[in-house]
This record gives structure tokens, sequence and C-alpha cells, in this order.
């Protein structure tokens, strides 16, 4: 465990956020791949090496845990601006698609890469971490953690930094001494009430009976906390997220407009900046596209609001149900709106974007920093009985 760096990461199906180390580093990346060559085309390689990592991943993945072992990839930004860029498809799932393990190999080798306990030698860098991670509530209920665990636990992935900035030709070997695989609905209760050393914070939310909905891009989690855990039974998933709702407003400025934007990621940045909201530049001229945006989220929105209104009278007896998760962020103030003019529930959300994007990794980090911390306290007892 001494030479095991900690590693909080949540494959998000609109971008990986992890979290590293003494909470000396943290990234965020993209969901996004796409398949490449070796020898990318790239003009001005002189300054490659000047650029952002991050803005320019380009890696082979080998791990037994592939399907499609020991292929080429664009990774985050860079994939975006691929012709054959892949995002998640609703109905998939997180734990047996090849692509979480991308991301989730590909943040490893990034922080492995700039941090002080990995050395390098002959441009190889041998990493070993403690992994803390999670899962929608729906594949933990189907058992699916279990092969997700195994798979990543007792065999050495590598990443090989191809036409990457500042990494090029460097490989990365990485070893998971532990995996913890968290469901994600009890990982959002644990940030609710919880600093970082486990000590409740939120007294007055440590013991009431609440509802968390997490709104994410491909499915939405509704765990029911009672007595301070997620009850099994009444816990449940949907194959419900924001992406499929973001790909038809793509679609439809596409089809209208004659604007192609990159990702989904460029539909939720003109749906929730500051400035200028639901406006796209169409040939120079500032155009709203507010009819299209508002059509398609409101319907996502009443199907949102019918899962909760289902749960709700199943479980009476809740007090608060706290909406998280990005997909929150686009439908915030449909949801309010819809509960205003409907049921009146007791509902909140985080008015501040980040803290709810950041809150899952946060989780993780809390849970598996406290693992190695009991861990070592018992090997620390072990040694003194000798």
């Amino acid at each position: 465990m001494a030479h095991s760096r900690i590693a909080a990461v949540d494959v998000g199906n609109d971008s990986l956020k992890g979290i590293f180390g003494k909470l000396d580093s943290k990234l965020s990346i993209p969901n996004v791949v796409a398949r490449d060559i070796e020898d990318r085309p790239i003009i001005g390689i002189e300054e490659l090496d000047e650029q952002d990592p991050l803005t320019g991943i380009h890696i082979r993945v080998h791990s037994p845990a592939l399907k499609d072992n020991n292929a080429i990839y664009r990774v985050g930004h860079l994939a975006a601006k691929s012709n054959n860029s892949a995002e998640l498809d609703p109905g998939s799932s997180k734990s047996e698609e090849d692509q979480t393990l991308i991301l989730l190999f590909a943040a490893l080798a990034l922080d492995a890469v700039e941090a002080k306990e990995f050395k390098k030698k002959n441009n190889v860098i041998g990493a070993t971490y403690t992994l803390g991670t999670g899962l929608p509530l729906r594949e933990v209920k189907e058992g699916k953690d279990v092969g997700y665990r195994s798979s990543l636990l007792g065999a050495v992935h590598q990443v090989e930094f191809l036409v990457t900035p500042k990494y090029q030709g460097i490989k990365v070997s990485i070893k998971l001494d532990e995996v913890k695989v968290y469901p994600e609905g009890f990982a959002a209760f644990i940030n609710l009430v919880m600093d970082d050393q486990l000590n409740i914070i939120n007294q007055d939310l440590i013991d009431k009976r609440m509802i968390i909905q997490d709104i994410g891009g491909l499915s939405t989690d509704i765990a029911v906390i009672k007595n301070r855990k997620v009850d099994d039974d009444k816990a449940q998933g949907f194959n419900l997220g924001v992406s499929e709702a973001l790909e038809q407003i793509r679609e439809e400025i596409r089809t209208r407009h004659g604007v192609e934007l990159d990702s989904r990621r460029d539909v939720v940045e003109i749906i929730t900046k500051k400035n200028d909201r639901n406006h796209i530049m169409v040939k120079g001229s500032r155009t709203s596209v507010h009819d299209i945006v508002n059509r398609i989220l409101l319907e996502l929105a009443k199907k949102q609001y019918r899962h909760l209104r289902n749960i709700w009278q199943r479980n009476s007896q809740t007090e608060i149900c706290y909406f998280i998760g990005g997909g929150s962020i686009v439908l915030k103030e449909y949801i309010k709106t819809l509960n205003h003019n409907l049921d009146g529930y007791n509902i909140d959300f985080f008015e501040d974007e980040q803290e709810s994007i950041w809150m899952m990794v946060n989780a993780y980090y809390k849970l598996i920093s406290d693992y190695v911390g009991r861990q070592k306290k018992t090997e620390d007892k072990l040694v003194k009985t000798k």
C-alpha cells in the first residue's frame, strides 16, 4: 500500500472527473473517443510540446480488460473534432463498454506522468493505484460491479502516448492494488452529509428520509435513503438521460440552420452559458434556438418529473429530493417550474454547478481515502504486535 497512489475517478457520460494523490491533482476529460492511426498528421509539430496535453490525448491502450485490445484512440477534446468520434449510446452499460476503460486508463496515465512517486526509466513509468470509482445503481443491482472490478484487478494495463503534447513516446504501465466500486446514489449521500474525513457535517440531513435523483447523460438513478443507507429494494435506474435530447437539439439545429456542432458538449454550452444562452451564430449572425431547446428539454423534464412523482408516491414519508448530476443542471429550471405548477414537492438543486458535477468523484475520494486510512491503521497494528 505504501507505494500505491489514491485515485478517485467518475467516468460520467459527459466527462470523466478524477482526483488523485493527496488532493494534489484533478482533471476533467470529455467522454468522447475516436479510433485513429499511429502517425496522426499534425500542423506545427515543432510547437506540439507547448500545448496542453489534455487538448491532444492520442494513445495506444493495451489491456486484457478490453474487448478491442491494443487499439489507437484520440480521447477527449481531440476526439470531439474527429468525423468518427463516439459518445456512449443510450441503453449502454457503463461497466461493459471499452470506452469507459479507455477514459479511465487515459486519466490514470495522465496523472502518473506528473506524479512524483512514480519514476520514469527508458520512457516507461510503472504506476500503482488504489482506485475508488462507481457505477449506476441499476448496474450494481444487476451485479455488474463484480465483473467490472475483477477485469481491472490482477492485470497490467498499458497506455502509450503517441502524438500527445509533452508526453510523446512515454509508456505507462498501470497496476491496480485495490478497486472499490461504489453505487452512485450512496456516494452522493456520503458527499452531502460528510467531510473528507467522513465526519458528519450536515446533521440536519443525516437522518432524513430523502430521494437523490441523479440525472446523467444516458441514465437516471434514483436512490431512496433511509436510516443512513440506500434502500436497495426501492432504488431504481432508468435508461433516461439528457444525451438523447442533446442529440435531438444538435440534429434540429443542423437541419434548420445548417450549423454542425462537434459534440453534445457544444450543445450543453449553448444551453447553459451565462450570457447569450440558447443562441448560436449562423453565417455570422446571432440566432436564437430557444424554441428548439425549450420544446425538447421540457418534454424530457416532464418524463423526469413523472419518475420523481412515482417514486415519491411509493415513499410517502420522504422529506426532500436532491437533484444532482450534469443533467440536473440542464433541466433545473424546467423541473422547478413543473413542480411549482403541479405537486410542490420539497426539492432542491445545487446552485454551485461545479459542486453538482464533481459531487460523485468527491464522494469516491472520501470513501477510498477512508479505506486506505483504515488499511494503514491495521498494518501498523500488525507491525507493533510482531
